[in-house]
């Protein structure tokens, strides 16, 4: 749903996200909680976790949700000493054992969100990590998050809520009731329209698709999307084509840098089709792109923390805002085509198709062992919480 009357600043990377974090977390007088997909014990992740254990001891109740697979930086020893200081911690779906291969490991929780006091909240694509944090990163990593203020934290605190009572109702010592969060006071503090959308495995599987899909097809002048690891199903692909082809103009910003070959080499497969229908394709080399955002016409903006392939549409728990504000989506939009100017390499038709034929059915082969492998996990049982929430540091 549509909340009018908010207030939307953007976070590009971490330099803007980190502090504005930990502030609102050290002016935290009630409650603040915290989700993240990937957490590491380096500086940006310290630094957040130490305000978390400064919120505890100040008598605020501190909560840190964690991916199970994601979470493995955390130690026994820092987890110890979390909890000591008060702070909540649990973990969705943790690894028990690296040796159990199933299906449903690929279902994790793969969003990146925090809540303060019911009133301020975060939602992003930036994992609790350094932006240099990665394989020889020679600068940050592209990446984006933004802060809410106003009615749609309401809806922010709603799901935060709702996944932390279903992973703690497994766990005997954590059955804290609904009482133990605040109620929302839903109050305008600024002028702007955005949406929470979701993806679980539930009331949610094609939520965020959906809102993508309808921004496309309704788009009159120019889509510009940015996103980490893109490998769209078929829908997805003829909306982009069919928008290029009434004249739209539609731009991707693609990975250069990976730490994934294979869904880079998927991605590939894809760009002969994209570029003989008229979409515009960029590889950004300046470093690792993370960001997961799209404008179109300048007006509709989206930013959060699902990818466009089967693991973020199908598989994983994923949080997007969707804006629907000018002022916000120019300011996206021109930080997007500062880093494609800066660091983005075209692909051109001519020179694509002169590529040999070898490389073409790698990037094949590489497109179809993905999909096979995600279509299989996507009919894998949803886990219960009862069997998949227990701490990874508690005896088995």
């Amino acid at each position: 749903m549509i909340r009018e009357g908010n207030r939307l600043t953007l976070l590009e990377n971490g330099e803007a996200y980190f502090p504005a974090l930990v502030a609102a977390l050290d002016s935290a007088r009630i409650e603040a909680h915290v989700e993240t997909y990937l957490f590491r014990a380096d500086a940006s992740g310290m630094a957040v976790v130490r305000s978390l254990m400064r919120a505890a001891r100040r008598g605020v109740v501190a909560r840190l949700l964690m991916d199970g697979f994601g979470s493995r930086g955390l130690s026994a020893v820092l987890l110890a000493e979390l909890r000591t200081a008060g702070v909540e911690v649990l973990f969705f779906r943790p690894e028990l054992g690296a040796l159990r291969i199933r299906r449903s490991r690929l279902r994790r929780m793969h969003r990146k969100l925090a809540v303060v006091d019911a009133r301020v909240a975060f939602v992003g694509g930036i994992n609790l990590i350094d932006d240099l944090n990665g394989r020889n990163l020679a600068a940050p990593r592209l990446d984006y998050a933004v802060q809410v203020e106003g009615p749609l934290v309401a809806d922010i605190h709603a799901a935060a809520r709702r996944l932390w009572l279903q992973v703690g109702w497994s766990r005997l010592g954590l059955r804290r009731g609904e009482d133990a969060w605040l109620k929302p006071v839903i109050q305008p503090a600024g002028a702007q329209r955005a949406e929470l959308c979701m993806r679980d495995a539930l009331h949610h599987r094609h939520s965020i698709e959906s809102a993508y899909l309808e921004a496309i097809q309704h788009a009159r002048q120019e889509i510009f999307l940015a996103n980490a690891y893109f490998l769209p199903g078929l829908r997805f692909r003829r909306a982009l084509v069919e928008a290029a082809r009434r004249g739209v103009r539609v731009v991707l910003i693609m990975q250069g840098q990976t730490d994934h070959p294979l869904f880079r080499a998927a991605t590939r497969a894809l760009y002969r089709h994209f570029l003989e229908n008229g979409i515009e394709i960029f590889e950004y080399h300046a470093s690792e792109l993370h960001a997961k955002v799209a404008v179109v016409d300048g007006y509709w903006a989206t930013v959060g923390s699902s990818n466009i392939d089967p693991f973020s549409l199908r598989l994983a728990r994923e949080a997007n805002v969707m804006v629907h504000d000018r002022e916000f989506a120019q300011h996206l939009m021109a930080s997007l085509e500062t880093a494609q100017s800066r660091g983005a390499h075209r692909v051109h038709r001519m020179v694509w198709r002169r590529i040999s034929w070898p490389v073409r059915l790698g990037s094949w082969l590489a497109y179809g062992l993905v999909r096979v492998l995600m279509g299989l996990a996507r009919f894998a049982p949803e886990p219960s919480a009862s069997t998949d929430s227990r701490d990874p540091f508690a005896p088995l």
